[in-house]
């Protein structure tokens, strides 16, 4: 939206210098901002209304389902060999999807092992089942959620947020065959390569947006042991948390899901073990001759929403930390904070 200068006076010259112009006053720049966001998010929001969920899936991949009859332990190791994050559950018996499992969820079901001082060694014969059903395992995907191809992709972005999920099975609706899981890094890599040439829908700050976490940021420090860390992500509900040095610097990220403790363990109690070793060691352990979306990445509060498109189109990150110009930890933005700006306004309606 243009600002349109003001002339006083009726039929008059405006070369004569008796003619005042009037700049655009801050409001109306203002205004001109707003409207120009509001046109970003509306456009956006207008792309997923199209868009099939269809049209997300990469043209080639693979799917990992498990018989839930299967051993808890194996199923992890199958997520490993393949290179998984998750994988849905079909129950033979009631011929149907009944979840998902992740690696997360066997990370925490070790944890809670440890805690009860369990013996670890079930874990190798106890059936999926066996621990769907049990009510003190922590297993975040009970209930199958799922898309089909032809649903819209914004209901498919409604489903992660509103279920405060990260992984959405995609189905074919005529044989409930599983396509693809969906995560906001599949969204936002879709979106960034539609969009990322309209700059100027997208020149706001990501903290002007209010995208990502600002307050309350929890970090942790090398000391600390895994067992530690990966609790205050569980009570958090967090993916992942900044590593800081003493003066709260960033020198790392650890994801939830991170294996490295359970790659480099010999059976299932030395994983336990493994627990009590400090974030520094772990983090020591890890592989550098890979990238995952998991590496750590940061960004200012200044950098705008079209620059972070631009980074994820080089990087294809899961989040970003915010530090300033001390390298300091001020804040994370996810990419499911990036998707979630575009589903959840206020100003725009909802299916």
């Amino acid at each position: 939206m243009e600002s349109t200068a003001s002339i006083t006076g009726h039929d008059s010259d405006p070369g004569d210098p008796s003619v005042e112009v009037a700049e655009p006053s801050n409001s109306a720049l203002l205004h001109e901002k707003t409207v120009i966001r509001e046109a970003g998010r509306s456009a956006i929001n207008a792309f997923l209304e199209e868009q099939k969920t269809f049209s997300v899936i990469r043209i080639s991949g693979k799917v990992v389902v498990f018989d839930t009859r299967i051993p808890i332990q194996l199923a992890f190791y199958a997520l490993v060999e393949h290179d998984m994050q998750a994988a849905p559950l079909w129950d033979p018996h009631v011929r149907q999807f009944v979840g998902l499992i992740t690696v997360t969820d066997f990370i925490d079901i070790l944890r809670y092992y440890r805690k009860a001082s369990m013996d670890v060694s079930q874990l190798s014969t106890r059936s999926i089942a066996d621990i769907l059903g049990d009510p003190n395992m922590s297993v975040k995907h009970r209930q199958f959620l799922s898309a089909n191809t032809s649903a819209k992709l914004k209901h498919s972005c409604q489903l992660l947020h509103e279920n405060s999920i990260d992984f959405l099975p995609i189905i074919l609706p005529d044989d409930m065959r599983v396509l693809a899981t969906l995560t906001y890094t599949n969204i936002l890599e879709h979106l960034v390569t539609h969009f990322r040439e309209q700059r100027r829908l997208f020149d706001d700050t990501i903290y002007d947006l209010g995208i990502g976490t600002y307050t309350n940021v929890v970090t942790v420090q090398p000391h600390q042991t895994l067992a530690e860390c990966l609790h205050l992500l569980q009570v958090h509900d967090l993916s992942a948390v900044p590593v800081v040095d003493q003066d709260q610097r960033v020198i790392n990220v650890y994801s939830r899901s991170d294996i490295t403790f359970l790659a480099t363990a010999s059976d299932a109690d030395d994983a336990i073990r493994n627990l009590n070793l400090t974030l520094g060691e772990i983090l020591a352990q890890q592989r550098t001759d890979v990238t995952t979306p998991d590496r750590l990445h940061t960004c200012s509060p200044s950098h705008t929403l079209q620059s972070i498109f631009e980074y994820f189109a080089q990087l294809k990150f899961n989040r970003l930390i915010v530090t300033d110009d001390e390298h300091r930890c001020i804040g994370v933005v996810s990419a499911r904070d990036l998707v979630a700006y575009f589903v959840s306004s206020n100003e725009l309606t909802s299916d």
